[in-house]
């Protein structure tokens, strides 16, 4: 099997020094990871983002139109936003004088905002977007193609500022639109469904919505030059046809046709295990450029070439990012130490399909995959990993093993009906991990959640349930 086909178990990186204590069961309240993003002081509605795109120069001109709830009173209006120069703002149609501290926006109150007092900003702002400097490299905004004269956006966790204005924090969940114009002969791709598109003499304007709800991390933005593909899926779950849509630069159009070509049959298998399809649409993007790993932005992942050879030696990545939808996108992390919730239930979704397709079921891949765990650190809490872990690969495999194991003790129907009734009652919102093990755990709480909490909170490595008929009928 190729390094795509089934993610490197363990990458085997120098690992980095726990934070001094860690309680067993942290609560979401504890402080949160990445605490410098993001303010507790507001939460948005709305995003409404006016942008130009100016290849050549590699300019970005745009207004944010941001509607917001004071959840606190508020003397000032806290928003991220890097290396772009702000020259106008307003707040309820007020001109204000922004003030910085460095990635930080600080917009002074007219007049105190009151908690629970609706309020809107409109932030005139420009210049050359470049990525964020983070501790996991350079994420945000780059740029694609060997003219350098496309786009991508890949903000997890802490990109979002490179390209606008925004409350960057992964529970702050808001409905977006995106007008953006680019040159004549470009494309504009964004997370929902293309509203309109209009011509000049000299570019295009096209217009996204997605009424979401969205965190700033997952809002996405490609332009440059694409062949595109359309597709329908039926939701098993519900009956209706999605109608999704892939991009991918034209040289690329045969393997990206071929790579892709299972979306449809995932989406009808997603449904089926994890409930009705969350979004009113779904697609693919394949940028000219070369990444370490796909993103799962909302209704919109983005591969890299790298990741496209006509074979589909990364298809269960393909999976991966689409299991995001679920879990990820509609259920939303309430904090980054619960990134577990994400990437292994995305994982698990890759043994899925492994399963459901005829290759390696779940459970050979899971012993596979707690054998390599076995042999390498157990130092990692993966419900708690600390902030430079958070995407350790043992965050994903042992969170993958974690739900094979409760899937071993609950059997399949019980197992996937917690998984339906997650997403069920979290849809839309933001959850953290004692939510899951509260409602894992409601049926037979004596034994699912202390199973729950050894893989989860516990450094040692619980051992695996035996497979079979005892095991899954348990």
């Amino acid at each position: 099997m190729s390094w795509c086909s089934r993610r490197a178990l363990i990458r085997g990186a120098a690992l980095l020094p726990l934070t001094a204590t860690v309680a067993d069961h942290v609560p979401w309240q504890a402080e949160r990871y990445f605490a410098s993003h993001g303010t507790d002081g507001h939460r948005t509605l709305s995003y409404d983002l006016h942008l130009a795109y100016d290849p050549v120069a590699g300019t970005l001109d745009g207004r944010a139109h941001i509607r917001a709830v004071a959840d606190r009173t508020l003397p000032q209006v806290e928003l991220d936003l890097s290396k772009l120069t702000v020259y106008d703002a307003r707040i309820d149609g007020t001109a204000v004088r922004p003030g910085r501290r460095r990635n930080k926006l600080l917009l002074p109150a007219p007049r105190p905002i009151h908690a629970g007092t609706p309020f809107s900003l409109e932030i005139g702002y420009g210049g050359r977007p470049r990525p964020v400097h983070t501790t996991f490299g350079q994420i945000g905004w780059d740029r694609t193609g060997d003219a350098h004269d496309g786009t991508l956006v890949a903000s997890q966790p802490l990109g979002a500022p490179s390209w606008f204005p925004c409350n960057d924090r992964p529970d702050d969940k808001a409905e977006f639109t995106f007008r953006v114009t680019v040159p004549r002969g470009h494309q504009a791709l964004a997370n929902g469904t293309l509203l309109e598109r209009s011509e000049t003499r000299t570019g295009a304007c096209w217009t996204y919505h997605h009424r979401g709800p969205m965190a700033p991390y997952l809002a996405s933005l490609y332009t440059g030059r694409f062949a595109h593909e359309s597709w329908q899926a039926q939701d098993t779950a519900t009956g209706r046809r999605i109608t999704g849509r892939n991009a991918f630069p034209a040289r690329l159009s045969r393997q990206a046709r071929h790579d892709l070509g299972r979306q449809p049959a995932m989406l009808s298998a997603f449904t089926g295990w994890f409930g009705p399809y969350p979004f009113e649409t779904y697609g693919a993007v394949v940028v000219d450029a070369d990444l370490d790993e796909p993103v799962e932005n909302q209704t919109v992942s983005v591969f890299g070439r790298n990741h496209i050879d006509g074979d589909r030696s990364c298809e269960t990545l393909v999976a991966h990012e689409l299991v995001h939808q679920w879990y990820g996108n509609s259920v939303s992390l309430r904090d980054w130490r619960d990134i577990w919730l994400n990437e292994g239930f995305a994982t698990y979704g890759e043994w899925l399909w492994s399963e459901h397709i005829g290759e390696d079921s779940a459970d050979t891949i899971a012993r596979e995959s707690w054998h390599t765990l076995a042999k390498g650190s157990q130092s990692l809490r993966i419900a708690d990993p600390g902030p430079h872990r958070i995407f350790d690969d043992r965050v994903y495999n042992r969170g993958a093993c974690a739900l094979h194991a409760l899937r071993l003790t609950l059997g399949d129907e019980r197992f996937f009906a917690v998984l339906r009734g997650w997403h069920e009652a979290h849809q839309g919102k933001s959850a953290d991990t004692a939510a899951f093990i509260a409602h894992a755990g409601r049926s037979r709480p004596s034994t699912i959640e202390p199973l729950l909490r050894a893989w989860l909170y516990d450094r040692r490595l619980p051992p695996l349930p035996r497979p079979g008929p005892v095991g899954a009928q348990a």
